[in-house]
């Protein structure tokens, strides 16, 4: 049996058609949404660009794109307990009640968030929505 996380590091892979593509510029027209172990669960944050910072997932993304300027939708799913030694095994887990609560009220302004972004950029979009 293949385990989730094999699928989900492979990110990249659904880019790979447009990367040879002149009219797709990763920096314009890519958001990528991300699980945040950094960041706490009922919070997220826009990024215009950065590195993988150890995330799979977006290794995969960059590894394919040769570049890691395209913004990010990080959402938080942390921070790891302690006790938990796999991150593999924890971002895969099932959300408590409560933690599925406070991710359903960051449902709204996510949305709006992406429309931001779609509408005026990243820039003005961080600006807004980043606490």
């Amino acid at each position: 049996m293949i385990k989730p996380q094999s699928y989900m590091n492979r990110s990249g892979a659904a880019l790979a058609a447009l990367r040879g593509s002149e009219a797709f510029d990763p920096s314009r027209d890519l958001l990528v949404l991300v699980d945040d172990v950094a960041l706490d669960v009922g919070r997220f944050r826009l990024r215009g660009a950065g590195s993988a910072g150890g995330h799979n997932g977006l290794k995969s993304v960059e590894g394919v794109l040769q570049r890691q300027d395209y913004a990010r939708l990080r959402i938080g799913v942390g921070p790891r307990p302690m006790e938990v030694d796999d991150l593999a095994d924890f971002v895969l887990d099932r959300f408590t009640r409560d933690e599925r609560t406070a991710l359903d009220a960051l449902l709204d302004p996510m949305a709006e968030a992406v429309e931001c972004w779609l509408d005026e950029g990243i820039e003005r979009a961080m600006n807004r929505f980043n606490r």
